[in-house]
């Protein structure tokens, strides 16, 4: 239940439809396992729990749906001996040599016989969809993975003006101003670990870990022209997780405090599931608008 991590996506416009329609919508999309020729499949299961039967789980202005994934894991260098045989046996009985095109397809030929007798690993992302406050976050910080889970939100619903958030001043600015100067906002209390970008030196980082973010040693990277990348922080004594430059939320933990709120639910999972969900959405609403603030505000 608890987010690991944090991508957030604007909704500029609101979404025009309630939580039932969400939920029928989805209804077409659910997940259906991998067929014996098929490398992988997506779809909708239940939001709250596998035990669970609603595919959208409403708790107040709060959303949350979740996308399954099953892929099947074949090895390249199963694949490729495969291959390299067959290629093999096919340039020694014709006597010539087997070309690129032809080996390709002799690759896809291999792929599809041993995908049937292939492993599968399945794997789920939670994400929340906040319509009325214009938010949508997804529980990975990859952005390849929370692309997956809007585009199969947008072949639900048709339609989906997701955007990466801007912000008024640039974080990797402001996160390196933080530290040369002290003058990280209240909310915000620093940790100990940063990764650092040279300005002068593309592809040349530092990364710090362990070490005071004000010691001499941090301040002197930051003299020599390096830039804050990732920042790990901690918000209050409610949250800690590494913000980086482009908004999302790496390592995101919640307090002890927070985790354990509704410890006299443990006999009833759903019950529990649904008292965790409204504390996750509210305390990351919180944390949302704060970062957003300490940025100056959403670019217009």
């Amino acid at each position: 239940m608890w987010f690991r991590a944090l991508r957030p996506y604007r909704l500029p416009s609101r979404l025009g439809i309630d939580a039932e329609e969400l939920e029928r919508r989805l209804q077409s999309r659910t997940f259906t396992a991998c067929t014996p020729a098929q490398a992988h499949s997506m779809g909708w299961v239940p939001a709250l729990d596998d035990s669970a039967s609603a595919l959208v789980h409403a708790a107040g202005p709060y959303w949350m749906v979740r996308l399954k994934r099953e892929e099947k894991l074949l090895p390249a260098t199963v694949v490729r001996e495969q291959a390299n045989d067959r290629c093999a046996q096919i340039a020694k009985a014709q006597g010539r040599k087997v070309s690129r095109r032809e080996r390709l397809a002799v690759i896809d030929e291999v792929t599809q016989d041993l995908l049937p007798r292939a492993f599968t690993r399945s794997s789920t992302i939670r994400a929340i969809i906040a319509d009325q406050a214009g938010w949508i976050w997804i529980d990975n910080s990859s952005a390849g993975r929370s692309e997956e889970v809007l585009n199969h939100l947008r072949e639900a619903l048709g339609n989906l003006p997701a955007i990466l958030p801007e912000t008024q001043k640039a974080p990797a600015h402001v996160m390196t101003q933080w530290l040369l100067h002290g003058a990280i906002p209240e909310d915000f209390q620093l940790a100990d670990e940063a990764d650092f970008a040279d300005q002068r030196e593309a592809g040349s980082s530092v990364k710090v870990r362990g070490v005071p973010l004000d010691s001499e040693e941090v301040l002197a990277h930051l003299a020599s022209g390096h830039q804050v990348e990732k920042l790990a922080l901690e918000w209050g004594a409610r949250v800690a997780a590494v913000v980086d430059k482009d908004l999302s939320l790496r390592r995101l933990k919640f307090s002890d405090a927070i985790r354990e709120a509704n410890d006299e639910l443990i006999e009833d999972p759903l019950a529990r599931a649904d008292a965790d969900f409204l504390i996750l959405c509210e305390i990351i609403a919180g944390l949302q608008a704060d970062l957003v603030k300490a940025f100056g505000g959403i670019a217009e």
